[in-house]
């Protein structure tokens, strides 16, 4: 069986005569946590989007849970998670309500709606807020219950975009024993963050400058490589030479 859930070669974006992403290639396999990491203006957000069905490659092949990224964009839609940097469900609905909308969009049947609402309520230890708006909740509140609904219908790719933004330390931690335990399952978690020490916590890190993927490997080699104590220092020598951002 193979075990390559994510594959793209020579995947590459251009918008006009500006190329935001220049022909990467990786394979990320099944149950990685595969951090992507990136300073702004990097390409990161615009390769994720390709690998999510949201966007067209100009040149280069890829696919996605054995899905073609370039004519079967729906398929991979139906077969993975996302979770985008802006926190997504609706703050006018109760947390109850967030859950059946996304279930039913996902295509669960009423029956599964409501072993696995029932489920996450539990789990997050959410059951006495049911009933509360998420607009309420605090942010860190929101973005567990986020990520939870990106995994509603069990797919077996789920794509974050910056999940821990903002959110406090405890909560960081909270959410990565989340990320633990859906990739323990066999889920494979692609992941960005603008957090280096986050970058420790992944099964391999690929780091983007320019548009290029500069160097992948697992945290510790990295680290051996570029002869640094930690990835932020990993980080800091690959994007000293950048010529763009935001």
């Amino acid at each position: 069986m193979n075990d390559v859930v994510i594959s793209v070669t020579e995947l590459t974006k251009c918008f006009g005569d500006f190329t935001a992403v220049d022909h990467i290639s990786f394979d990320v396999k099944r149950g990685e946590i595969f951090g992507f990491l990136g300073a702004n203006g990097a390409g990161k957000t615009t390769a994720m989007r390709m690998l999510c069905g949201l966007s067209f490659p100009t040149s280069g092949s890829g696919s996605v849970a054995g899905f073609d990224i370039m004519t079967e964009g729906e398929k991979i839609k139906c077969h993975i998670g996302y979770m985008s940097q802006k926190f997504s469900l609706y703050n006018d609905l109760t947390v109850w309500e967030n859950i059946r909308f996304f279930a039913g969009i996902y295509g669960l049947s009423k029956s599964e709606t409501k072993e696995r609402a029932q489920r996450i309520l539990e789990q997050l230890h959410f059951t006495s807020e049911r009933n509360t708006l998420v607009g309420a909740l605090p942010l860190g509140w929101k973005q567990k219950l986020s990520f939870a609904v990106a995994t509603i219908h069990n797919p077996g790719i789920v794509f974050l975009d910056e999940p821990t933004g903002g959110v406090d330390p405890i909560t960081r931690r909270q959410f990565w024993e989340m990320i633990y335990e859906a990739a323990h399952a066999g889920t494979t978690i692609f992941v960005t963050t603008h957090y280096m020490d986050e970058a420790e916590y992944c099964s391999r890190v690929s780091i983007m400058v320019d548009g290029k993927v500069c160097a992948l490997d697992t945290p510790s080699q990295l680290k051996r490589a570029f002869a640094a104590t930690s990835m932020d220092e990993v980080f800091r020598q690959l994007a000293r030479g950048a010529k763009r951002g935001e």
